[in-house]
């Protein structure tokens, strides 16, 4: 579940999706793989979850890592997701 305002980091594929959350994990940072919103167009089919106060420390842990997202998206309401960051 996506509460209103959490963020959702989206990537290319299944491989990278899953080495940025163990890379996030590792660094302590609290997030959750889940399966991607029907509403988001995806193409793995999975996204991390955050909190919006982790985007800084998210982007700088994954950056290190050459591991960016291909988009980051707030959920705003219901099945409503706005874009918020993009490479």
């Amino acid at each position: 579940m996506v509460h209103d305002g959490q963020l959702l980091a989206v990537f290319n594929s299944a491989h990278r999706v899953m080495k940025a959350e163990n890379i996030l994990k590792k660094n302590g940072i609290t997030i959750l793989l889940i399966p991607a919103p029907r509403a988001l167009s995806t193409d793995c089919g999975l996204a991390i979850r955050f909190n919006g106060d982790l985007l800084d420390t998210v982007l700088q842990e994954l950056t290190s890592e050459n591991l960016l997202p291909a988009i980051i998206y707030r959920k705003i309401s219901d099945s409503n997701y706005e874009p918020i960051w993009k490479p």
